[in-house]
């Protein structure tokens, strides 16, 4: 693995461990740079290669880091630890390829995080629902507040 710091292709693992759910290998590495640099990288397993078919036909491959990146900005100040973030992302992940399908769209996944973020913070589907949706006026905002507020009266 190469050291993110100075590029060194020598890099020694520490320890290694699997992560609390179990879809992933977290590896402490060391790097004999001068500044003993420590840093932790993560080994997955890769069932297939998914593309993502966007709404304008496009396709491009599917980017764990960018729905990761999705979650962490809608979830921004907002009382969620990273460690339930990144269940999330390995969750929304091994879904989509137990799918079966090497291509999905993209109105497919947001879904999956509309629903997971709906469930896990309101805010946070709030947020991630003006992007996604595209909100042209303040009152869209109105109506996903009237939503939620509705599902707590019938409980």
């Amino acid at each position: 693995m190469i050291c993110p710091f100075c590029r060194e292709k020598d890099t020694s693992v520490v320890d290694s461990r699997p992560t609390e759910d179990g879809t992933a290998i977290r590896r402490r590495r060391l790097c004999p740079c001068s500044k003993a640099v420590r840093f932790t990288t993560f080994e997955r397993v890769q069932f297939r290669e998914l593309s993502v078919i966007k709404k304008n036909g496009r396709r491009s491959p599917f980017d764990r880091e960018k729905l990761a990146k999705s979650l962490f900005t809608a979830l921004k100040k907002r009382p969620i630890d990273p460690d339930t973030i990144e269940k999330v992302v390995s969750r929304i992940s091994r879904d989509l390829e137990e799918m079966g399908q090497s291509e999905i769209q993209s109105s497919v996944i947001g879904k999956k995080v509309m629903d997971t973020l709906r469930e896990l913070d309101k805010i946070a589907y709030v947020r991630f629902a003006s992007v996604y949706t595209n909100f042209k006026e303040v009152g869209e905002f109105g109506e996903y507040i009237e939503e939620i507020d509705g599902e707590k009266k019938k409980f």
